[in-house]
């Protein structure tokens, strides 16, 4: 299994969370930053393991600190081996942390990054599905849409060929428009990611999630798409494979 997305730098114990998801067959994970000091914590976790590769950037929640004025310095790690794409980035208007004029500024600015570097951007977007297809439709990159909770962003998704990934909120009794999402992206475009340490699926629902939980959500989605869980562990590793590069 690969897990597409988590952010072990914020893990307790990351070296042993990465034990423990080497035991539950995950053999991949994608360690995301979202800030100068989280990239270089995550960078430093895909030095120290096999199987764990990086993606860096500086998340919108920052846009409005000084931390947004640092791309020169994710420009640089951007640049090391274990680097396979530019993220987490995007917009976010539920938490309104920062305003959103600032928030686009930045992701421009990522995206820009990105493109220079040609790397993919992964991508954050909670309630601007307007306003992140705006923003992306210059970008000609890979994308891969984290956490996907935006239905409305979908047909723009399908359209653009982007990758969709689901966390464990996918496994939510009350996530229907979430599991009616993952039943139509097309099975080369399907990403499975924990979002660790944060949506625990339901079955473990409550505890700090970690990538060795990933199998429980890559149950719920090949239950929805009415495969086996094996067969969506072989295309999910594929898609990741061809989306970050490493195959």
């Amino acid at each position: 299994m690969t897990d597409s997305h988590a952010h072990l730098d914020a893990c307790e114990e990351p070296d042993a969370v990465v034990a423990r998801s080497r035991a539950a067959g995950v053999t991949r994970i994608v360690s995301i930053g979202t800030g100068v000091e989280s990239s270089r914590a995550a960078l430093a976790l895909a030095e120290k393991h096999d199987g764990v590769v990086a993606a860096l950037g500086v998340d919108p929640h920052q846009a409005a600190t000084p931390e947004a004025q640092r791309l020169d310095e994710i420009g640089e790690l951007l640049r090391h081996p274990r680097v396979v794409a530019v993220g987490e980035t995007g917009l976010d208007d539920y938490r309104r942390i920062a305003p959103m004029p600032d928030q686009v500024a930045l992701f421009a600015a990522q995206l820009d990054l990105a493109a220079e570097l040609e790397k993919p951007v992964v991508v954050h977007s909670r309630d601007a599905a307007a306003e992140t297809a705006a923003a992306l439709a210059r970008f000609s990159g890979t994308v891969v849409l984290h956490c996907f909770s935006s239905p409305e962003l979908l047909p723009v998704a399908l359209e653009r060929g982007y990758y969709v990934s689901f966390a464990g909120n996918v496994t939510y009794p009350g996530a229907a428009s979430l599991r009616e999402a993952a039943a139509v992206v097309p099975g080369e475009r399907l990403l499975v990611e924990t979002d660790a340490p944060y949506l625990a699926p339901q079955p473990v629902r409550g505890r700090r999630n970690e990538p060795a939980f990933l199998e429980h959500t890559l149950a719920a989605l090949a239950e929805v798409r009415g495969v086996a869980a094996g067969e969506l562990e072989r295309q999910t590793d594929e898609n990741a494979a061809r989306a970050f590069g490493w195959a």
